[in-house]
């Protein structure tokens, strides 16, 4: 995979990237790697369905999640039906917005083309994943569009947040579905 480590950001205390909450700060890393647990929970739901097990969530500005999804793309026969678009089209039907600027999307597989796409339509602020898609990959492995710059939003990118249980989780339901 050609994972472009010099565009990710190396996060240290002081942290441009962190969200302030009043009482302190809380860093987006640390906000993804705990909602990650959510978005893993998503995704297996999406494996028990016959779906890619893919998991997304959106947090507010303080790390709460206010969208989930998971994909439904075998379920529902829907191309669109993307983990990442359902938590986005969620979380701005709780914000009354399509703005998700102040939001960060967590998401267990490297957002494809079409997410990221999406993720920097709706301005997210901060997109983090587990696991590197190196054939799909369109936030840094294969294409990196949400760091274009040639497009105005360009949101934190962050990757590798538990990557190694994001990829366990997508080795097992491949090496399932060859055995089938």
């Amino acid at each position: 995979m050609a994972h472009n480590h010099q565009q990710q950001h190396q996060h240290t205390a002081h942290c441009k990237d962190c969200t302030n909450t009043g009482s302190g700060s809380l860093h987006i890393a640390d906000l993804a790697y705990h909602a990650m647990s959510d978005a893993l929970e998503l995704a297996h739901k999406a494996a028990q369905q016959g779906d890619v097990p893919v998991g997304a969530v959106v947090l507010n500005a303080v790390g709460d999640i206010i969208g989930k999804g998971y994909n439904h793309r075998q379920a529902h026969q829907d191309p669109l039906a993307h983990a990442e678009v359902l938590a986005l089209r969620d979380a701005a039907r709780a914000l009354g917005t399509w703005n998700l600027n102040a939001c960060t999307l967590v998401v267990t597989l490297e957002p494809c083309p079409m997410c990221a796409g999406a993720a920097v339509s709706a301005h997210v602020g901060n997109i983090a994943f587990g696991a590197w898609d190196s054939k799909m990959g369109a936030c840094g492995s294969v294409w990196d569009i949400a760091r274009d710059p040639h497009i105005g939003a360009t949101p934190q990118v962050i990757g590798d947040v538990r990557q190694a249980e994001c990829m366990a989780l997508l080795a097992d339901f491949f090496t399932q579905t060859r055995l089938r």
